[in-house]
């Protein structure tokens, strides 16, 4: 059987990416008369473990089939039209004449509307970045652009069609690049007024300062290379083990799930965390005998 290949730089068998850099949207970003030839890259990655679904008795691949709920029978591709629910199974079919009629001019154009505070904005609007690359004779206006909005500590505030969807974006500076991040249009997000939250109820003030220790004790500097997916690594790690092994199943121990605990006494619990954080800062400041990134990966 195939071999996975790791990633030394991490404790767990990762496969390696290797993804190049490829513009999705090539267009301008426009604010009164300026107009900024640019080109859009995503600014996230992430691998997915892709599942196929198998028959036990010889692992060969189960296949997916449009199938008709009135009468199970399988549908071919030119019998398929896209239809809206406008009531309990009543559907209004959409033809493509009607997707051009809506009356959106797709221009490759990031048109910034408004400028605004970034501090005014509530960061559950954002939610996809993008960046954005200067093309051809646009790199002055790119710059100008980019360190007008980080002297003033601004976003623009955009309108962007992409793929056939119109979006709300904001333009921001970032490491030296300006940023394209999407964000929720006001409607798209649920109203917290519909959750069951404590109103009335107050925090005592010896629970408050006891909380603001443990936050205090538990501060550090933002280092986002500490933070990893420990669970698609674990995967990954079983996955490896049952290669190497011919697909026979590994003998693993099983984590025990904690199990919830009622909250009784909670200056008791705050002084216990507290003492553990202060161990473990003691423990991070020692010198560790191996460096972790000395380690080699089996």
């Amino acid at each position: 059987m195939g071999r996975i290949r790791k990633d030394t730089t991490n404790s767990a068998a990762i496969r390696e990416i290797n993804i190049a850099m490829r513009a999705i949207w090539k267009g301008s970003i426009s604010f009164g008369l300026v107009n900024i030839p640019i080109a859009l890259y995503p600014a996230t990655q992430r691998e997915e473990l892709s599942f196929r679904l198998l028959r036990k008795g010889d692992l060969s691949p189960v296949n997916y089939k449009r199938v008709a709920e009135k009468d199970g029978r399988e549908v071919s591709w030119d019998e398929i039209v896209k239809g809206y629910e406008y009531e309990k199974g009543k559907y209004v079919v959409l033809k493509d004449e009607d997707f051009q009629r809506v009356d959106i001019e797709a221009t490759q154009t990031v048109d910034i509307q408004d400028f605004v505070d970034l501090e005014e904005i509530d960061p559950i609007f954002f939610y996809k970045p993008y960046y954005l690359e200067p093309q051809k004779s646009g790199d002055k206006a790119y710059v100008l652009l980019r360190d007008s909005l980080a002297s003033s500590k601004k976003v623009g505030i955009a309108k962007v069609v992409i793929k056939t969807r119109q979006y709300l974006a904001g333009v921001k500076p970032n490491d030296g690049a300006l940023v394209l991040e999407l964000m929720h249009f006001a409607d798209e997000l649920m109203d917290t007024g519909k959750l069951h939250l404590p109103k009335k109820l107050e925090a005592g003030k010896r629970e408050m300062d006891m909380a603001k220790a443990l936050i205090d004790s538990m501060t550090s500097k933002w280092n986002p290379e500490k933070y990893h997916d420990e669970y698609r690594e674990a995967l990954m790690k079983v996955i490896e083990d049952k290669v190497e092994h011919g697909g026979k199943a590994i003998e693993h121990k099983l984590k025990k799930t904690p199990k919830p605990t009622k909250v009784i006494d909670l200056v008791s619990v705050l002084q216990q965390s507290l003492e553990k954080s202060g161990a473990n800062k003691k423990k991070a400041k020692r010198p560790a005998k191996y460096p972790h990134h000395h380690r080699k990966a089996a």
